[in-house]
């Protein structure tokens, strides 16, 4: 499992690109005007290349979909709260960068680099608080609102030559508040719009192929989200359906250790510490089932992400980096 998160974390964490996706060689990041330069710049640009493609995967796994699993209208003001635990997880594609050859001749986007599916687990716990409780209006209440809490864990280890640090602590909290439209009740539906903001805690990573090495430094995710939901309870069961647009940001500095090579004959190359970052918007979509047991409501999840632009000069087997993906949820919560 932590061989398997190296590799999502390194992938994603090689390097970093401007919200402005290149289609060709980023000869501003990866030049290539000295000899050593020339050296490191097909795996400059690979790792550029590698973040594109799975930064947005991550991302998706930590924002999610519903602020509030199975649940679309406001508590009902003071006293009332729903705390519980979820799991996203996104069908996401993992590049199979063990079987890439770099080039020591500059950069090259042939042959495609292959992928291998994987699902992207994020686990998260939630809370939500009631605030206001709206004003009446015939049989429902509008203008309720909710105060959003979640925490995102990330451990530390050192194992096969991978070291991972969270600096500023494992634990990230996010926020976010819920206003609801309508509050359901035997009539109505509970309808509401929400801002959520959900972080990965700052990571640094040092990690060892044989002898050459990466060092990944400050390396931050953050995701803001908005949604429009409606829902409905009947009986034993709940659904609940909404859509709404994701923002994802990170930001990284990055270096590393190229050993020197004996076919063709290369020299050793230290890369200088590259500060770098992207940015990218995508229309989230999603639809949930809940039971309704004694104390709990279990519910499920899937939705869609799609939408932005991330060109590459690398290509990739199987899904490209815009692709649209498809994600779910399963979570459990109480409340009153």
């Amino acid at each position: 499992m932590k061989a398997r998160l190296f590799v999502l974390f390194a992938g994603v964490t090689l390097a970093a690109t401007s919200a402005e996706a290149q289609q060709g060689i980023d000869t501003q990041r990866c030049p290539a005007t000295t000899n050593a330069q020339r050296i490191s710049q097909d795996a400059c640009q690979k790792a550029i290349d590698l973040f594109a493609y799975l930064a947005p995967q991550l991302a998706t796994s930590i924002a999610g979909g519903n602020a509030t699993l199975g649940m679309a209208g406001s508590l009902g003001g003071l006293g009332h709260f729903s705390a519980g635990l979820r799991v996203n997880a996104l069908q996401g594609s993992l590049p199979q960068v063990q079987n890439v050859t770099l080039q020591t001749n500059g950069a090259a986007n042939s042959p495609a680099i292959d992928t291998k599916t994987q699902l992207f687990p994020m686990p998260t716990a939630e809370l939500a608080i009631g605030v206001f409780k709206g004003l009446p209006l015939a049989i429902t209440n509008v203008g309720g609102v909710d105060l959003l809490v979640s925490a995102a864990y990330l451990p530390e280890f050192n194992s096969s030559g991978v070291s991972v640090k969270v600096p500023n602590g494992s634990l990230k909290l996010g926020y976010g508040a819920r206003v609801g439209i309508l509050q359901e009740s035997l009539l109505v539906p509970g309808v509401s719009v929400s801002y959520v903001r959900r972080d990965l805690p700052t990571v640094n990573i040092a990690a060892n192929s044989g002898s050459d090495s990466l060092y990944v430094n400050n390396f931050s995710l953050k995701t803001t989200a908005w949604r429009v939901v409606a829902s409905k309870g009947l009986l034993l069961f709940g659904l609940a359906a909404g859509v709404g647009q994701d923002k994802y940001e990170s930001s990284t500095d990055i270096g590393a250790h190229v050993a020197a090579r004996t076919v063709p004959p290369t020299q050793a190359v230290n890369t200088v510490p590259v500060s770098l970052s992207q940015n990218i918007t995508r229309t989230n979509v999603f639809a949930d089932l809940s039971m309704n047991l004694l104390l709990f409501k279990l519910t499920g999840e899937i939705g869609q992400v799609s939408g932005g632009t991330i060109s590459t000069y690398n290509t990739f087997n199987g899904k490209q980096a815009a692709d649209s993906r498809i994600y779910g949820s399963v979570g459990a919560r109480f409340g009153f």
